[in-house]
């Protein structure tokens, strides 16, 4: 994939951090050592190679370095290959003195010694919304603060639920959206697509499902999973949905919607533009929980972060890039260009004044929730690998849902 889409793809598809060789990057040259505090060059590593020199984001970076009396060398990384390439700078003391990265690394970083937290580096994350701060949390300490959010909501076709009778304010939780899926079956069209594929990407699409029915990632076979799994078992069973949910990425999925024939789709803020080039009339619905109201859904999006230094006279500095990056303003106009939701309430009422499709997704931000949240940081990557697996062999046949997520609490352990 490309694109901002496929960067988000692979945000959600990276599970663990492991060092690597033969990382590419996209730079404008020249060398990144670390430098003294006096150094008038400030390094900035980000997972946004899609952006060229000449892109607003780049010319954000140089107007905050501007600001700050510095220099911005910036270097660009895919986000598979951004983690790694810190791990390795770290070792060498050559860190960036800002680091952009995907949330669900944040954590691994973070134990591994290589980031400073707000309380070292003086950076203000009080603005920024509790749950989406809560994902670069471990062990009570902030290791960041989020430069936008991106998440997953129910996408529907106007044309496909009105041939079908059925009125979307009527879908406000599980029984009741089932109950729409009936009737688009029975009206000859078809139900729903998501993602069940055996990688992040499906832990990614099911969490809503598993957090909707009020599940913890700490027990997988808890009641409440189970009758998330059910959920999506008996959609299969019924016919409300295709059996190519197990073998669809989130991409491949977006297709299937994007064809016109199905009522509702899973997907992502990312998919915005494309919807609006789907040549069918679309509306957009947070995710229902089992009994009601917004089911919180999985986070995308990065965090600006402050790597260790050995140096710590370029904190200072380094702060001030950060809070300039991460001012209303500056978000307001980055989030927009990333199709992201921004992590403050003010800039969220500003979006959604602009922009009236981007209101249930406000919504949905406001009630996501970050994968490594509840303190599991580096856990998570095992347990997300067991609760996919636990999700195939259910809508396979293999196991039933209890069955399978039992299997996958006890490989967990």
């Amino acid at each position: 994939m490309n694109g901002p889409a496929g960067r988000r793809l692979t945000a959600a598809t990276l599970t663990v951090v492991a060092l690597a060789t033969g990382i590419t990057a996209c730079s404008s040259g020249g060398s990144s050592s670390a430098k003294g505090a006096d150094s008038g060059t400030y390094t900035v590593w980000d997972p946004y190679p899609q952006f060229a020199g000449d892109s607003a984001w780049a010319k954000l970076l140089d107007s905050c370095g501007g600001k700050a009396g510095v220099k911005i060398k910036r270097t660009a990384f895919d986000t598979s290959d951004l983690a790694n390439k810190e791990l390795l700078a770290a070792q060498q003391n050559n860190s960036p003195d800002v680091l952009i990265v995907d949330n669900p690394v944040v954590s691994t970083l973070a134990e591994a010694g290589v980031l400073t937290t707000t309380a070292d580096n003086k950076v203000d994350t009080s603005k920024a919304d509790a749950n989406l701060l809560a994902a670069g949390q471990s062990g009570g300490k902030t290791y960041g603060t989020p430069v936008g959010a991106n998440t997953l909501a129910l996408y529907y076709n106007k044309d496909v639920l009105k041939k079908a009778g059925v009125d979307i304010a009527s879908v406000k939780d599980w029984p009741s959206l089932t109950a729409a899926l009936a009737k688009v079956k029975k009206a000859g069209e078809k139900g729903i697509t998501f993602s069940a594929i055996g990688t992040e990407e499906g832990s990614f699409q099911f969490l809503p499902w598993f957090w909707g029915a009020g599940a913890q990632l700490t027990r997988l076979d808890s009641g409440q999973g189970v009758s998330a799994l059910s959920l999506w078992k008996g959609w299969l069973k019924d016919g409300y949905a295709p059996n190519s949910v197990l073998n669809n990425t989130q991409t491949t999925s977006w297709q299937e919607f994007a064809t016109g024939d199905y009522a509702f789709a899973e997907n992502g803020t990312w998919q915005l533009a494309n919807a609006e080039k789907a040549g069918f009339d679309y509306g957009v619905v947070p995710i229902p929980g089992a009994t009601g109201g917004t089911a919180p859904a999985p986070t995308g999006g990065e965090f600006v972060t402050v790597p260790v230094q050995s140096d710590t006279g370029r904190y200072a500095t380094a702060r001030k890039l950060v809070t300039c990056l991460t001012s209303d303003a500056n978000l307001y106009a980055t989030d927009t260009t990333l199709s992201y939701v921004a992590p403050t309430s003010a800039v969220q009422d500003k979006q959604v004044a602009a922009n009236d499709k981007l209101k249930p997704w406000a919504a949905a931000v406001k009630a996501a929730k970050g994968r490594t949240s509840d303190d599991l940081g580096t856990k998570y990557p095992k347990i997300s690998e067991q609760l996919w697996k636990a999700v195939q062999s259910a809508l396979s046949g293999a196991r039933s849902p209890k069955d399978a997520l039992a299997a996958a609490q006890t490989a967990v352990k």
